[in-house]
C-alpha cells in the first residue's frame, strides 16, 4: 500500500511530493524536435539572406544603407531567434542532462565559428607552407629553407625586432605620462587633454599614413618645403630630408613607428588611466603624510599597483606591432629596409605568386606570436588568482 503525503505550502503548491519530477526529470522529444528543426530553419534563412545581400544586391534597390540596415537586424534577429530555439531543443532533454549541457551549447556557436575562420585557416596555411608555389604539390622544408637563406628575410624579422623593441614600449611610456599628467589637471581640462590624446584612435592605419605623408612630404632644395619636418629644418638652416629614404641606422623604420605610436597612445593613456582612478586614494593620502614626494608616491604606491594593466597594454600593442601591415605597405612597400613580416607574406603571396613561401613567412609569424600570447594568458590567469 502506497501513501501519500499531502504537501501543501500554499497557493499554486504542488499537491503530493515528488509530483513534478516526471514532467521535468524525463525527456521531451517535441521540445527538442522543435527546437533542432528551429535552429536549422534560422541558420539556414540567415544564411541565405546574407548570400542575397551579396550576389542579389538589385533586389534592395542597390542600396548600401538598406542592405546594411537590414543586415544588422538580420543578425541580430537572427542570433535571437538560433539561441530562442537553442535554448528549446535543450530543455527538451532530461533535467540533469540539460542542466550541464546547456552552457556547452550556448558557447558551440562561437567555438564553431572561431574554427571555421580561425583555427582551420591556420591548419591549411601550415599545411600549404610544404607546398609548391601553387599548392599542387608538396616540397618539404623547401619553402623553409628558401627564406631562412634569404638576406632580405633577415633584415625584414631584424626590422621586426626594432619594432617590438621600441614601439610597444614608448607607446606605454607616453600613455603613462599622459595619465598621469591629465590626473593632475581640472576636470574639464582633463576630459579636454585625454580627448586630444585618443582622437587619433579613430583614424584608420591607411588614414594615419596619409596625414603623415605631409609632415614627411619632401621637396627639392630651394623649394618651398609642403612637408611640416621638412619646413621646420630648412627654417633652422638645414637640408630637407627624404624621411622614408634615410638609411642610417634605419632612421626610416623609425619614423614608421612614429605614427604608430602616434595611433596607440591614446589606447595606453585610457587603460592606464583607468588603471590609476582605480588606486585607493587612501595609500595616497597616507604616503603624503608620511611625507613622500609625488615622485615616490607615483613610483612606490601607483606605480605597483597599476603594473597589471601596464604589462597588459604592452603585451596588446606587441601583439599589435607583429601584425603591422598597412603603414608600411601605404607608405614604403618595403623599400629602404623597412619591410616588416606581413608586409613581406603580401608581396610573395599576391605579387611573386609563391603560395608556399607565403605561408611559411605567416608560419614564421605565429611561432613569434604564440609564446607571448602564452604569456599573456597566464599573466591574466595570475592575475584573477592574486584577487
Amino acid at each position: 500500500m502506497t501513501t501519500v503525503v499531502q504537501t501543501h505550502d500554499g497557493p499554486g503548491g504542488p499537491a503530493t511530493a515528488g509530483a513534478d519530477e516526471p514532467k521535468h526529470g524525463t525527456a521531451r522529444p517535441v521540445r527538442v524536435l522543435v527546437g533542432a528543426v528551429g535552429m536549422a530553419v534560422t541558420a539556414w534563412f540567415v544564411c541565405n539572406a546574407f548570400l542575397a545581400f551579396a550576389y542579389y544586391p538589385e533586389l534592395f534597390a542597390n542600396s548600401e544603407i538598406l542592405i546594411g540596415v537590414l543586415g544588422l537586424l538580420l543578425g541580430i534577429g537572427g542570433s535571437v531567434v538560433f539561441f530562442l530555439f537553442l535554448n528549446i531543443c535543450i530543455e527538451g532533454f532530461p533535467a540533469r542532462f540539460s542542466a550541464g549541457l546547456i552552457p556547452y551549447a550556448f558557447l558551440l556557436p562561437g567555438f564553431s565559428l572561431i574554427g571555421v575562420f580561425l583555427l582551420f585557416p591556420t591548419v591549411q596555411t601550415i599545411v600549404y607552407s610544404f607546398a609548391n608555389d601553387d599548392s599542387t604539390a608538396w616540397v618539404g622544408l623547401d619553402n623553409y629553407r628558401a627564406i631562412f637563406t634569404s638576406g632580405h628575410f633577415w633584415s625584414t624579422l631584424l626590422n621586426n625586432f626594432l619594432w617590438i623593441l621600441i614601439v610597444p614600449v614608448v607607446t606605454v611610456a607616453f600613455g603613462l605620462a599622459v595619465a598621469v599628467l591629465a590626473d593632475k589637471l581640472s576636470p574639464t581640462g582633463e576630459n579636454a587633454a585625454k580627448s586630444m590624446i585618443f582622437l587619433p584612435m579613430a583614424i584608420s592605419f591607411v588614414g594615419a599614413a596619409t596625414i603623415w605623408s605631409l609632415v614627411y612630404a619632401y621637396n627639392s632644395p630651394g623649394d618651398a618645403q609642403t612637408g611640416l619636418l621638412n619646413a621646420v629644418v630648412t627654417s633652422l638652416g638645414g637640408d630637407p630630408r627624404t624621411w622614408y629614404q634615410i638609411d642610417t641606422a634605419r632612421l626610416n623604420s623609425l619614423a614608421l613607428m612614429v605614427i604608430l605610436i602616434w595611433l596607440q597612445t591614446g589606447f595606453a593613456m585610457v587603460l592606464i588611466s583607468s588603471a590609476i582612478k582605480g588606486v585607493p586614494e587612501d595609500t595616497v593620502e597616507a604616503g603624503r603624510v608620511d611625507g613622500a614626494s609625488e615622485i615616490r608616491i607615483f613610483w612606490q604606491i601607483i606605480f605597483p599597483q597599476v603594473r597589471a594593466t601596464l604589462l597588459a597594454v604592452l603585451i596588446t600593442v606587441l601583439i599589435l606591432v607583429l601584425k603591422v601591415f598597412d603603414l608600411i605597405y601605404v607608405t614604403t612597400n618595403g623599400l629602404y629596409d623597412t619591410d616588416v613580416i606581413a608586409n613581406l607574406f603580401f608581396r610573395k603571396l599576391f605579387t611573386d605568386q609563391q603560395a608556399g613561401q607565403a605561408s611559411a613567412i605567416v608560419v614564421v609569424l605565429l611561432i613569434l606570436v604564440i609564446p607571448i600570447l602564452i604569456y599573456q594568458v597566464k599573466s591574466f590567469r595570475q592575475q584573477e588568482a592574486n584577487r
